[in-house]
């Protein structure tokens, strides 16, 4: 067991470094790498930017390796607990497996690999909370066109594509009056919402589509006509004109719903990300199975309706597969991983290097 990667995987995880708060938690990490040999930069956004040379090879063109630093709320105060082999938080919080598991393990992969070709590392800022760490990211700082993301749950599959992905940040307009005393001078803006999310297809809408509706603010006093509401849905699917003819219905929905129940309504759209397909037969797809191999385990390549970090460097054209770091039930207080997943990716992880610098 590589008790030094358990011990640091566990400090690590009682830093707190929720979305939008990880300034602490790099600092750290700059101060690791640095351990290491790296060069180490923050960009403007506070990502991190770290290069080491090649080891025990020459001649080789750089791999990026990448996770992020933020954890999914509540992770502040997270205590890890080592059981039979499970680490798992208190249960108060999360335990930031996701993706503290993955910089553990890349770390631990740095100091141990005897071959490796030039590494670029970027630990990236809120990505939870829509990925605006990579997208802020300074490119000017990598010249990797290739990458491993450590950032999928199991260690058996290698994401190779995402969804076009969609998100709406819906203002409703209404009009105030006394509840008891003179409804009738005031617009419901809570009905008026409540009416346009009522006529969403929200869930899953096939096996590559789904949409939701995920927060609803509104209201002051119980007594009082809201005269404003606002509430933030999404939808995304892994073919982009299934996505944009879907956000199209739900905003035309909206519009037409919230109208109708006399309010009035503002819709804030964006595009956070478009379809990213890499091939089975790409490089860095064929390399992580090979290395995966290297612990028993013949990985398949799947699609995710969820999103990643990749998504973005797939789109800036940094190829990037999405490997496992062995964290099971993540963004939850049952998340918990395994002592030999964490092992067994660190095998691969190193395997990865070995098999990149020849």
């Amino acid at each position: 067991m590589s008790e030094r990667m358990i011990k640091q995987f566990m400090e690590m995880v009682q830093i707190d470094s929720e979305s939008s708060n990880e300034a602490n938690f790099i600092n750290y990490l700059e101060k690791e790498f640095q351990k290491l040999g790296a060069e180490t930069i923050q960009d403007s956004y506070g990502n991190l930017i770290a290069k080491l040379p090649a080891k025990g090879c020459g001649g080789k063109d750089p791999i990026l390796l990448s996770c992020h630093a933020d954890t999914v709320k509540p992770g502040v105060g997270i205590e890890p607990v080592l059981k039979n082999g499970v680490i798992r938080s208190k249960g108060e919080t999360i335990l930031g497996a996701d993706d503290k598991a993955g910089i553990a393990e890349m770390l631990e992969a740095l100091r141990i690999a005897e071959v490796r070709p030039p590494v670029e590392v970027a630990i990236s800022r809120e990505e939870e909370i829509g990925l605006f760490g990579v997208k802020n990211l300074d490119y000017s700082k990598l010249t990797a066109k290739k990458g491993f993301l450590l950032d999928n749950d199991t260690l058996d599959t290698i994401i190779i594509g995402g969804p076009s992905y969609f998100t709406f940040d819906v203002t409703v307009k209404g009009k105030s009056a006394h509840a008891g005393m003179e409804p009738e001078k005031g617009v419901n803006a809570i009905t008026a919402a409540a009416k346009a999310i009522a006529a969403l297809r929200i869930g899953r809408i096939d096996h590559e589509t789904t949409a939701n509706v995920g927060i609803i603010e509104g209201g002051i006093v119980r007594n009082g006509v809201p005269d404003k509401v606002v509430f933030m849905a999404e939808c995304r699917s892994l073919k982009h004109d299934k996505a944009e003819k879907l956000a199209n219905e739900m905003k035309e929905i909206i519009n037409r719903k919230v109208k109708a129940a006399g309010a009035k309504v503002e819709i804030d759209e964006k595009n956070l990300c478009k379809v990213v397909d890499i091939p089975e037969s790409s490089f860095t797809v064929l390399l992580s199975k090979q290395a995966l191999k290297k612990v028993g385990i013949d990985a398949k390549a799947t699609f995710m309706t969820g999103f990643t970090d990749a998504s973005i460097y797939n789109n800036m054209g940094i190829e990037m597969a999405v490997v496992g770091i062995g964290a099971r039930n993540e963004h939850s207080l049952e998340e918990h991983i395994y002592v030999e997943d964490m092992e067994k990716a660190l095998i691969m992880i190193v395997e990865i290097l070995r098999l990149s610098a020849q």
